[in-house]
């Protein structure tokens, strides 16, 4: 008799687990359709919508808080980028840089900066604001790649935050180590003096992000030093 019952509840088992038994096959649709949602709610990033995420006004009230009538934006500046300036631009972002000039906004020892580069294949429009030579704040305004969306979440961007220039010098075993933020001129390399923990799965955002970052700075230098 025991081994009746555990040879029938067995077979049921299969039955269920192929689908046979009626009560199973009744719930198999929605089953089925309940998967399909989970499995494209795990597999789809979260953060890689495209989209503005931040407007020039938005930028700038945060910039430079222009939340008042009395506040009101700086003037918009202009940075020819020629000559050695043009020189520094490429060799930060690893290859040619075609604008003749560069609008900023400038208050005091703060100014915010407006800069696009390619992620993967499409531009990604950041936000930088500077001030004594050190990143205040950075953020995505607006992201066009379809993966690597992370990088505008603030877990990220506040890995900028304080980050200057640094010299980047030869040690005594042929390592390349950093020493204390320098001038931009005095920068070879136009290195940051501290490191960005990178983001799985948006590898060329955060290189992106990074390259602006270096290029604000410098673009700052230059600005200041006028």
């Amino acid at each position: 008799m025991g081994d009746d019952v555990f040879y029938s509840r067995k077979l049921f088992l299969y039955d269920v687990l192929l689908g046979n038994s009626y009560p199973f096959r009744a719930l198999l649709p929605t089953l089925c359709v309940a998967i399909s949602l989970i499995a494209s709610l795990w597999i789809t990033p979260v953060y890689a919508a495209k989209g503005v995420y931040q407007t020039r006004e938005q930028f700038l009230q945060k910039a430079f808080a222009t939340e008042t009538v009395d506040k009101p934006a700086p003037e918009l500046k202009t940075l020819w980028v020629i000559d050695e300036v043009q020189t520094a631009a490429e060799k930060i972002l690893s290859h040619g840089f075609s604008q003749l000039r560069v609008r900023y906004w400038q208050r005091g020892e703060r100014s915010a900066w407006i800069l696009e580069e390619i992620g993967k294949v499409r531009p990604i429009t950041f936000g930088v604001v500077v001030e004594a030579d050190k990143i205040v704040q950075i953020s995505v305004m607006n992201y066009r790649e379809s993966r690597g969306g992370e990088v505008r979440l603030p877990f990220f961007t506040r890995q900028f935050e304080g980050l200057a220039l640094a010299l980047k010098q030869t040690g005594k075993n042929g390592d390349s180590e950093s020493v204390e933020p320098l001038n931009a001129s005095q920068s070879q390399n136009y290195e940051l003096n501290g490191g960005v923990d990178g983001i799985t799965g948006a590898t060329l955002s955060v290189r992106a992000m990074t390259r602006i970052a270096r290029l604000a700075l410098y673009f700052h230098h230059v600005v200041s030093s006028e």
